[in-house]
């Protein structure tokens, strides 16, 4: 079973980059790349999304080598129109500590995105 290192590595040389210009890219020290290559430490979660959306390629299959590296849909930029109804905020409770954690990450990091691209404009 490959790690989410070995993953990502194949992302970097499918990419035809750099491990170096890579960490640049993305602001990792080669040390903490270097520790997850020796399987030390692993990414944080943002970090991991911020990868997937790099490469974009699910979290799925980075995190656990679920499905195919190849994105089959793409993110784009604009508003989402949620319907409330079809929200089950009862399943929330049914979540581990560990997976609310990991939701409440990545709603910090969606909305820092949007921070970013409004700043921009």
């Amino acid at each position: 079973m490959q790690s989410i290192y070995q993953r990502i590595e194949h992302l970097i040389e499918s990419r035809g980059m750099t491990k170096k210009a890579f960490c640049a890219t993305l602001g990792i020290s080669t040390g903490n790349f270097g520790d997850w290559k020796r399987g030390k430490t692993t990414p944080s979660t943002n970090k991991l999304i911020e990868i997937a959306a790099f490469f974009s390629v699910s979290l799925d299959w980075l995190i656990i080598g679920k499905g195919s590296p190849t994105p089959r849909i793409k993110e784009t930029s604009g508003e989402y129109e949620v319907d409330p109804e079809m929200l089950e905020l009862p399943l929330i409770s049914e979540l581990a500590e560990h997976e609310k954690e990991f939701i409440r990450e990545y709603i910090e990091f969606s909305a820092y995105r949007k921070e970013k691209r409004n700043d921009k404009s």
